[in-house]
């Protein structure tokens, strides 16, 4: 039986808020396990760098504050299976560091896979495809309702740099935010700013930079709205969830009512 490797929360009929949580899960299969090269307790430590540790539950907690209820889009497998958010292609800038869709070292730079073209060919048979499907078909159907879709890529970052990253010294603010020049519209920007600055200082496109588009509306389709927040792990942890929460709830509903 095919590993299904979403899930989508549906949200209301006239919500046009996606909530994508594409790192949250530390779930791998047994047969993608087989493939990696760390024993247990390694494997364990990647999980907890690697992991957008209660992004799920942040998405979750937000949805039930909102007004609106938005829809949710969720990974249900580790990032370390396939990453569902990389370019599948040459432009992928992780290439370079052994982490783009199917990765190859782990977060430290330590070896995660060997190489292997036709196994990273079928994993994203298997998941990629299937998981960038999904959600093109979730937002189409948003589209022909509504007219407009507006995604919050919900992720974490941990207090400190990995060793195996392309950001090396950047900045590393409570609330960075990703935009991109052609999804980020300028009155979404003004929106999460002002929202995320609640939670602490905000920094865009600082250490992570760009948003997830499918990539059939890749540059080609302003309708398609979106900001990506990355949230410094010590901010959503006790209090500082339901702070969070309640902030990308506010957003969510200021979203709405500038329709």
């Amino acid at each position: 039986m095919a590993t299904v490797n979403f899930e989508i929360r549906e949200g209301d009929s006239d919500s046009t808020v996606i909530l994508h949580v594409p790192h949250a899960s530390r779930e791998i299969p047994l047969a993608e396990r087989d493939d990696l090269l760390l024993d247990e307790p390694a494997l364990n430590r990647e999980l907890d760098a690697m992991t957008d540790t209660d992004t799920d539950l942040l998405a979750i907690a937000a949805r039930n504050q909102a007004k609106v209820k938005p829809w949710i889009f969720q990974n249900k497998l580790s990032r370390l299976v396939i990453d569902p958010e990389r370019f599948p292609d040459d432009r992928e800038v992780m290439n370079s560091i052994g982490m783009g869709v199917v990765y190859l070292k782990t977060s430290d730079g330590s070896d995660l896979r060997e190489i292997d073209k036709v196994r990273d060919s079928q994993l994203l048979e298997r998941f990629f495809h299937p998981y960038a499907l999904a959600f093109e078909e979730l937002v189409r159907s948003v589209l022909n309702r509504l007219g407009k879709v507006t995604i919050i890529d919900v992720h974490s970052y941990p207090r400190f740099e990995h060793l195996n990253g392309v950001n090396k010294g950047q900045r590393r603010p409570a609330v960075c935010l990703g935009v991109d020049d052609f999804h980020t519209p300028a009155w979404l920007l003004n929106l999460a700013q002002s929202h995320f600055s609640r939670a602490g200082d905000v920094i865009i496109n600082e250490p992570y930079a760009g948003t997830y588009v499918p990539l059939s509306r890749y540059r080609v389709d302003s309708r398609v709205s979106s900001v990506m927040m990355e949230n410094r792990e010590d901010t959503i942890v006790g209090a500082g969830l339901s702070r969070s929460a309640t902030v990308l709830a506010d957003l969510i509903d200021a979203i709405e009512e500038s329709r």
